[in-house]
């Protein structure tokens, strides 16, 4: 909502000094979001005056175009008092017209400066300006006149275009549709400084009559009150007064015609939507009903369109020929006020809000009237606002106001709502005794009856908002000031503190961080591209997803199953915009849906039993903690320290057993297959029996769909799995002063056993001596024959009370290699 600072001046006496800023802080503090502000003709600059045109000379040129040579009076504003020579295209004025004149120096929006300059044989030494040139419409095929009383030729223009004037555009919320208007944002002026306010609705308006144009309403609900009055004699050629023009272009609207100028205007002043109809095409009665089935309207876009029947569809306005306009969202073409018009009836009515609603979305229609409608006007100012149309008719374009006027129905009363006098004070933690709850109330506009410990409140009828006794706390809280508000922060039971989950959760980032992963969030909903990307077939699990009743974004409908898409996409992004190397993580939620029916839908007026919170819970989706991690370009920088590492499979299964040493679990790894990564470059990971997640290299096609280099890795576990077998404290290793000793094996197995494998059996085997074990070289080749390889493995054995003599460390390697023998098959390489 764009608002002229001056425009709100005339409804509210504002102390002296206020600024512009200091207004818009209070209405801010008020709840009127500040957006911008602007001035308009702040970028212009140098001398922008008054000039009268004194001979205007065409001069037909080569190229088709005729230009207008002229001479203009600036008076003394150039220096010298000479008429200035100015060459304009533009012939929609003559000689003796007040016109806009910036002289040379001047600087118009844009940064176009003026200067005298040679063009189409004459010196042109400034420019006759057109309100596009000035920044003031869209409106560059004419210049702007001035009124012939609009001063001397010479005198400053920027007083009489309103140039400087500052302009406040407001951010309204939903529920405010009262500030959807000069009217509403004056009286939040006024409640901001306690200033005195005029309420441009309140005037004295004709009483009904039975001579106006005939009204019917077959649907009260839908529109509870129809106000009809006539112009005859309307000059269709009457131009808009420029003050009224410049207001409406302030506020971000375009002037088109004196008519429908007025309407836009009094909707602006009284946030009261107003239509116009040509009178000489209406024929009959106007009657306001549903719309039935296969009736259609072309309105006023030029847009042929179906209408929705039944009790719940289009509310439409109608006349003997038929349907003439969507009621309270936009005219037809058939009675739409022309440049023949002469005859204007207008309509100012009040429309029910979840209909007009319904009509906009339906049809995709965005209106300023249709805007204000579905949020709710105010009812009571429909004769109000169409007196006010009547009288900017008649005195700017030379109608006559007829005597009839129509009031179809009475505006809807509002309900009362009973508040403790304390409940404010309850509710926000401020002091605020009974004498504010009451002021604050009656400053809103609120009707109130007292009681001994309550009162009962009529909200305004401006004021559909209020509805129960917390808007009205809201009401008193805001004008007592939200930065009133006491900060105190809440005292926690002694003995609590994060829960074991919040802890572990903690632990498991930390590790992260500590290996170099930074944390991202990304949004868990995903589509069907993003599982095509990931490789997964059409019956893999993790297809069927639990759907969004109303998703974000049609193409990602449902909420994921893994969490490696959002992850892969923000890899890609942060290495194509120059990261040599990412090692992102991300801890959520994924949802597998369940069959286990409908959840139950209870009522709001009392509170759910323990059983039926629990069948709640028991109709939610599976919805696990998962981790997961990319791993993708540079591992380790290159320096003078030597070489590089790009990141690898064996990056993400160590970042696993990093997690397991952290957390006192140990962390089983096996050969699996699973999409999306590489096959033969997958592990599957295990803790205490249960299969914890997957880790290893992404598949190439998967690399390449979502933009990231080969051979990138990625892991993704089940985090509630491993937390559920973490140990809250992780015991500490056990040192010994005793010196260490050192043995090598080197077996040699078949292809298909894994290291893991073989490692694990050579520790069972060696016993309590062995302090760790390390594979630390894998060879194939002809040395250890087709289908064979070498695995050799670094044993260190301490004894924690002596020091260890030969044969007891070779009887240790021994009974290591013989147990690796005996379950893999494995031979010691000589």
């Amino acid at each position: 909502m764009k608002t002229p600072v001056s425009w709100i001046r005339e409804y509210v006496d504002l102390p002296d000094g206020v600024t512009t800023e200091d207004l818009t802080r209070r209405l801010t503090a008020l709840g009127l979001k500040l957006e911008a502000i602007e001035s308009t003709g702040a970028d212009i600059t140098g001398p922008l005056v008054i000039g009268r045109v004194l001979t205007m000379q065409p001069e037909p040129q080569k190229n088709g175009k005729t230009i207008n040579w002229c001479t203009v009076d600036v008076g003394a504003a150039n220096g010298t008092g000479e008429p200035q020579g100015i060459v304009c295209g533009a012939h929609n004025f003559a000689p003796g017209d007040l016109v806009v004149v910036v002289l040379p120096g001047g600087v118009l929006p844009g940064g176009f400066e003026i200067s005298a300059r040679k063009t189409y044989g004459h010196v042109s030494a400034g420019m006759i300006c057109s309100a596009r040139e000035l920044g003031l419409g869209e409106d560059h095929d004419g210049i702007i006149v001035l009124p012939a009383d609009a001063g001397e030729p010479g005198a400053d223009a920027f007083d009489v275009l309103g140039l400087g004037e500052e302009v406040i555009e407001f951010e309204i919320n939903p529920d405010r549709a009262y500030a959807l208007s000069v009217r509403g944002v004056a009286r939040e002026a006024a409640l901001a400084y306690g200033a005195p306010y005029r309420d441009p609705a309140a005037r004295s308006v004709p009483a009904p009559n039975g001579e106006g144009y005939p009204v019917v309403i077959d649907d009260p609900a839908g529109c509870p009150v129809f106000v009809a009055r006539t112009v005859s004699g309307f000059d269709p050629a009457a131009p808009t007064p420029d003050w009224m023009a410049r207001r409406l272009q302030q506020a971000g609207m375009r002037p088109i015609s004196l008519a429908v100028d007025v309407t836009n205007y009094v909707m602006l002043e009284t946030g009261r939507p107003i239509h116009g109809y040509d009178g000489d095409k209406l024929q009959g009665p106007i009657r306001v009903r549903r719309a039935r089935a296969g009736e259609r309207l072309t309105t006023l876009d030029g847009v042929d369109r179906s209408l929705s029947a039944g009790p719940a569809g289009d509310l439409v306005v109608t006349d003997d020929s038929g349907i003439i306009g969507l009621g309270g969202v936009m005219g037809g073409e058939t009675t739409e006020l022309s440049e023949s018009t002469t005859t204007i009836v207008v309509e100012a009515a009040h429309w029910d809000a979840v209909a007009m609603f319904r009509t906009g979305k339906r049809h995709k229609i965005s209106s300023e009237a249709g805007k204000r409608n579905e949020r709710g006007a105010d009812p009571a100012i429909t004769p109000a606002a169409a007196d006010r149309v009547v009288e900017l008719l008649t005195t700017h374009g030379g109608g006559t106001a007829e005597p009839g006027v129509t009031v179809v129905g009475t505006a809807p009363a509002r309900p009362t709502i009973t508040i403790g006098y304390d409940l404010p004070a309850l509710i926000t933690g401020m002091a605020i005794d009974a004498a504010t709850t009451v002021a604050n109330l009656e400053a809103v506009g609120c009707v109130l009856v007292k009681a001994d410990t309550t009162l009962t409140a009529t909200p305004p009828p401006w004021r559909p908002d209020l509805n129960d006794p917390f808007d009205l706390v809201e009401e008193v809280a805001r004008i007592v000031g939200y930065d009133q508000v006491p900060s105190v922060l809440p005292r926690e039971a002694a003995g609590r503190g994060l829960t074991r989950e919040q802890r572990l959760r903690r632990r498991v980032g930390r590790t992260l961080a500590g290996a170099g992963c930074v944390e991202v969030i990304s949004f868990p909903f995903v589509g069907d591209a993003a599982f095509e990307a990931l490789g997964l077939a059409a019956d893999d699990p993790r297809r069927r997803t639990v759907r969004l009743a109303n998703p974000l974004s049609s193409e990602e409908p449902s909420y994921t199953t893994t969490l490696l898409p959002g992850l892969l996409r923000a890899a890609a992004r942060n290495l194509g915009r120059g990261a040599s190397g990412v090692s992102l993580f991300e801890t959520g939620t994924v949802a597998f849906p369940v069959d286990r029916g409908p959840a139950p839908i209870y009522g709001v007026d009392w509170r759910p039993t323990a059983d039926e919170v629990a069948k709640l819970f028991e109709a939610l989706p599976d919805q696990p903690l998962h981790l997961a991690v990319v791993l993708a370009g540079e591992r380790e920088r290159a320096g003078w320290w030597g070489p590089g590492r790009e990141s690898g499979w064996s990056d993400a299964i160590a970042l696993v057993r990093r997690l397991g040493a952290e957390l006192g679990v140990g962390v089983d790894v096996a050969a699996a297959t699973r999409t999306p990564w590489h096959p033969g470059r997958c592990a599957q990971l295990g803790v205490g029996g249960e299969v914890l997640g997957h880790a290893g290299e992404l598949h190439p096609k998967v690399c390449q769909a979502f933009g990231l280099p080969q051979r990138s890795a990625a892991l993704e576990i089940d985090l509630d799995t491993l937390m559920r077998q973490a140990r809250e404290v992780t015991p500490g290793p056990d040192f010994s002063t005793y010196p260490l000793a050192k043995e090598d094996v080197a077996l040699v197995v078949d292809r298909s056993v894994t290291a893991a494998e073989v490692g694990a059996a050579l520790r069972e085997g060696a016993g309590d001596l062995l302090e760790s074990i390390r594979l630390f070289d894998v060879y194939t080749g002809e040395q250890v024959g087709t289908g064979r390889k070498s695995l050799a493995f670094a044993l260190r054995f301490r004894a924690p009370d002596r020091t260890l003599t030969e044969e007891e460390t070779a009887a240790a390697r021994d009974a290591a290699v013989a147990l690796a023998a005996e379950r893999t098959g494995a031979v010691q390489r000589s």
